[in-house]
């Protein structure tokens, strides 16, 4: 069922849960059936205007830990586990990059947003690497903190020059290891990345949102 962000159910932040949750604890069976979570796009405000400019935005790359749709733990700063029992709805690039159009398209300040550019060639296209996406556990293993770090680069079609080049970063605390607070963090850290990214971006591009 999808969890809208205004319902009674906010306490799990505006996120698609399929089914059920689970709890922290060693690397889940590949051939299990697993919960998929979604994150969601943050509340921005509308643009005033509407500037006739289209924006590409590429998948992300990232190293092979995180191209996949498993949620990424690590107990230390060396192990990589997965959080059993739970999934992305997607792998984690292809769910970000679909989150970043939702944002940028939902402030209506331009009049193209899409994965490619519109009838082969556009204006500009936000070109990422996500280098951080995991909930790094606690000395104790019972709390955990999210972190999210994604470096951007925003590139004119016609010549390929790189307009602005900037590192974004969000961290979350999950207050248990439970699977919904720790998805939860995640989309809490998504929000502050998301919502700093869309007003650099729209900045690049000519555009602002209200409240800056």
């Amino acid at each position: 069922m999808i969890l809208h962000r205004r319902s009674l159910l906010t306490s799990m932040g505006g996120l698609m849960v399929l089914s059920g949750c689970g709890a922290l604890s060693a690397l889940s069976d590949a051939t299990a059936v697993l919960d998929a979570y979604e994150l969601r796009a943050p509340d921005l405000p509308q643009a005033a205007r509407m500037l006739q400019r289209g924006l590409s935005i590429e998948q992300p790359t990232t190293s092979g830990a995180l191209d996949v749709d498993r949620i990424l733990i690590r107990p230390n700063l060396v192990q990589s586990l997965y959080l059993p029992g739970a999934r992305w709805s997607d792998k984690t690039p292809l769910m970000f990059q679909t989150v970043m159009l939702r944002a940028f398209e939902d402030t209506g300040a331009l009049a193209y947003v899409g994965r490619r550019p519109l009838g082969g060639s556009g204006d500009i296209a936000l070109i990422s690497e996500i280098t951080d996406f995991q909930a790094e556990l606690s000395e104790d293993r019972r709390t955990a903190t999210t972190r999210i770090r994604l470096v951007a680069r925003m590139v004119r079609e016609s010549d390929a020059r790189v307009l602005a080049r900037r590192s974004f970063q969000a961290a979350a605390p999950a207050a248990s290891t439970d699977t919904l607070e720790i998805v939860q963090s995640f989309n809490t850290a998504s929000d502050a990345l998301l919502t700093d990214l869309v007003r650099w971006g729209l900045g690049v591009m000519g555009a602002q949102l209200p409240g800056v």
